[in-house]
């Protein structure tokens, strides 16, 4: 213990002795550890970005269609649709006290227009009941939600996405100012009573910037391909009671389609979650590349690391003669070679971590993701900046602790 304590200060005084070389392999090794924290910290704010995002846009909630989650040549695309009377029956039996929202695609390609000004035709018309808005976490920027009364009697009401209402009314408008002002959608007139909050777009989609919502019964009377072919969404109190309100709707679901216990689900129930593993999984991967890139960094630090203390063997053989001639032992010159060369590393990787951990947490700041630090990979980088330090000092301390005492004083260097 008192050999290495002895190691460790005459280290740090080689490197005090030579401040420039030690700070560039320093500077070398942190930026391999900033690559490698700075990364994968990223990562991880990511990851909580992701999670935080999904909760807000429907990770508690699940979806029960007719649409199969998997298209096979040779096999219909969907199951039979779910009627409207089925989706009601599921609304009345599903006794969890929690919300289950009906909705049904009325058109993908609608055009809305007001005051002469009309809107191209891309727009989607979903039929809606008043739980719709809590189920599928979307937010109104002004106005109001459906009421029972509207969604029961098929009053004209519509609540539209902010693109569409940019369309019709100009970029310019307020939200507030266009409630109560009456529009038409395919020719059929509705009263604005909401504005949906701004979404973004999203892989080229504005989502629910482009949407329009129509009480369900209303779109069931104006859209003829809002009949049936039901979507049940529910929301869960929280993501642990998924599974188990999941299980509950499969059950009543297939009592509902008069399934036999022997007969397939003839419909697909999708958690709205799986979007955030799908994104999670892609983000391992680009861990995985991060990971790679900061082991080829570090590799090449290594060598830079081989490099410079090669050179200080050779700057140092006098030193090195004169320690021998005094009583030093080969060992003893090896390790302070190899104590030199780690200390290097460790200070190297202390920088790297700070760094990594600032840049890295830019990025979850900036997604909103908060404060992350990925302790594991900060320990595997202390670990690793000792295993670097080690390999590339083993072979400089090796080759000065055979130098030969005479000639190393004899060296001109």
């Amino acid at each position: 213990m008192l050999k290495l304590a002895e190691n460790i200060r005459q280290g740090f005084a080689s490197l005090k002795a030579h401040r420039l070389r030690a700070t560039i392999t320093a500077s070398i090794i942190a930026i391999g550890i900033t690559a490698l924290v700075g990364i994968l910290t990223s990562i991880d704010a990511m990851s909580v970005a992701i999670t935080n995002t999904m909760t807000r846009f429907g990770a508690r909630s699940f979806n029960i269609t007719n649409q199969l989650s998997i298209q096979r040549w040779g096999r219909p695309d969907d199951f039979k649709e779910i009627t409207y009377n089925q989706a009601r029956l599921f609304e009345s039996r599903y006794k969890r006290s929690i919300p289950v929202a009906l909705s049904v695609m009325a058109s993908f390609n609608s055009r809305a227009s007001s005051e002469g000004k009309t809107s191209n035709p891309n727009l989607r018309v979903l039929g809606v009941d008043e739980d719709y808005l809590l189920a599928s976490a979307y937010e109104l920027t002004a106005g109001r939600n459906f009421t029972p009364t509207e969604v029961n009697n098929a009053l004209p009401v519509a609540i539209i996405g902010s693109s569409v209402m940019h369309q019709i009314f100009g970029v310019s408008t307020k939200a507030n100012q266009i409630i109560g002002k009456r529009i038409q959608i395919d020719g059929n007139q509705y009263k604005l009573i909401g504005v949906l909050e701004q979404k973004g777009s999203s892989m080229g989609s504005s989502g629910g910037d482009r949407l329009i919502l129509v009480s369900i019964q209303k779109a069931r009377q104006d859209f003829k391909n809002a009949r049936n072919n039901i979507m049940i969404t529910v929301l869960s109190n929280s993501v642990d009671d998924l599974i188990d309100d999941i299980d509950a709707a499969n059950i009543l679901m297939r009592r509902i389609r008069l399934l036999r216990p022997t007969d397939r689900n003839t419909f697909t129930i999708t958690r709205s979650d799986s979007i955030a593993d799908d994104a999670k999984k892609q983000l391992s991967m680009v861990s995985s590349v991060g990971v790679l890139i900061a082991i080829i960094t570090l590799l090449g630090a290594a060598v830079s690391l081989m490099n410079i203390m090669l050179v200080s063997v050779t700057e140092r053989t006098k030193e090195i003669g004169l320690r021998k001639a005094l009583g030093a032992t080969a060992s003893a010159i090896q390790n302070q070679f190899l104590v030199e060369a780690i200390v290097i590393c460790q200070i190297g990787g202390l920088a790297g971590i700070i760094f990594g951990l600032g840049l890295g947490n830019l990025v979850g700041n900036a997604l909103g993701g908060g404060f992350v630090a990925p302790w594991f990979w900060i320990l595997m980088s202390l670990v690793v900046c000792v295993f670097v330090g080690l390999v590339a000092g083993l072979y400089p301390a090796r080759k000065a602790s055979k130098l030969d005492p005479i000639e190393a004083l004899r060296h001109d260097g």
